[in-house]
């Protein structure tokens, strides 16, 4: 990749994680300067950043922490933000994915900042769930900052779609929920994906909008994904259907019991994201038709998710569990 026409002062949040740590990667090549700025639990992560990143810790919950620790009261041109709840609980998704963004928002204003990327996610498209709710709060007063911004809304990852490699390996059966012909998405890789939000820090065009992006190639289902592991293991298919019926008894379940214990209230959270991402595709919804569109999810990048359980299955990579990955 090129050096940046602008290099700029670029202000990070969510840098450890692995969207985040190869966000980094594509600034840095691109010659931005970069300040990242991690939770203290997380300064082991910081440290392994790659050369040239500033590592400062704080506590983006707080604002004297992002405005102390952070910022410092230097200028800044650009706030990326890779920040996202871990579980998509509503505490955690209110806290994070909302409050905390607008604290760097507010913030990062101070600092002088004229254009905000931040990343979200598709679903919110269609939302049913906390953490949808508080990425798109976030979102609007983001629109009605008055700031140049971009809105990058990726399709599913490919840690969330590498959780059953192993199970497979072992002989086990590829589960999918129905048939596994009930969604389908456009899977993204990291490095893909943080060249893209590099993109938007640098192109104009891609400024002030709203950015759905998907990997390479044509859309993909959970059985198409299953039958393509067994192929690259040279291996007969093997698939367990899962009923939808037992994950509602599930979240029926969760959520009874979430009323009278409160902690089983986050869990019953975390099955109906389960189920979401078990029965919603993840592509552009078409507003008119309420129907998703493959045709009309944008692709960039070159590695495709076959790509990946290649090199899983070869051992040249390592598989990272996300936290919404429903098996």
């Amino acid at each position: 990749m090129s050096a940046s026409p602008r290099p700029r002062r670029v202000f990070m949040l969510g840098a450890t994680g692995t969207i985040g740590r190869a966000t980094v990667r594509a600034l840095l090549r691109r010659g931005h300067e970069l300040v990242c700025f991690v939770r203290p639990r997380a300064g082991g992560h910081g440290a392994r950043l790659p050369a040239g990143a500033t590592v400062r810790l704080g506590d983006v919950t707080d604002p004297a922490s992002l405005a102390g620790d952070g910022f410092r009261g230097e200028r800044f041109d650009v706030l990326l933000s890779c920040l996202a709840s871990r579980t998509g609980a509503p505490r955690d998704a209110w806290a994070i994915d909302h409050q905390a963004h607008v604290h760097a928002l507010d913030a990062a204003r101070r600092a002088g900042v004229s254009q905000v990327v931040l990343l979200s996610a598709i679903c919110v498209q269609k939302p049913v769930l906390a953490f949808q709710h508080a990425k798109l709060a976030f979102e609007q007063r983001l629109i009605e900052s008055g700031l140049a911004w971009s809105i990058v809304r990726p399709t599913a990852y490919f840690k969330s779609l590498s959780g059953q490699v192993d199970r497979v390996r072992q002989g086990r059966p590829f589960l999918v929920f129905g048939d596994g012909r009930l969604t389908a998405c456009k899977p993204i890789a990291d490095d893909d994906l943080a060249d893209y939000l590099a993109d938007c820090v640098d192109d104009e065009r891609l400024r002030n909008r709203i950015l759905p992006i998907g990997g390479p190639g044509q859309a993909i289902t959970p059985r198409q994904q299953g039958e393509r592991l067994f192929e690259l293991l040279g291996r007969p298919p093997r698939f367990r259907q899962v009923p939808l019926k037992l994950l509602d008894l599930v979240v029926g379940a969760l959520a009874g019991a979430g009323r009278v214990v409160p902690a089983l209230a986050d869990k019953a959270e975390l099955a109906r994201i389960g189920r979401y991402y078990a029965t919603e595709s993840m592509l552009v919804l078409d507003p008119s038709t309420g129907r998703y569109d493959a045709d009309a999810t944008p692709s960039t990048g070159t590695v495709t998710l076959f790509d990946h359980y290649a090199r899983l299955v070869r051992g040249e990579a390592v598989h990272e569990r996300g936290e919404h990955t429903v098996f």
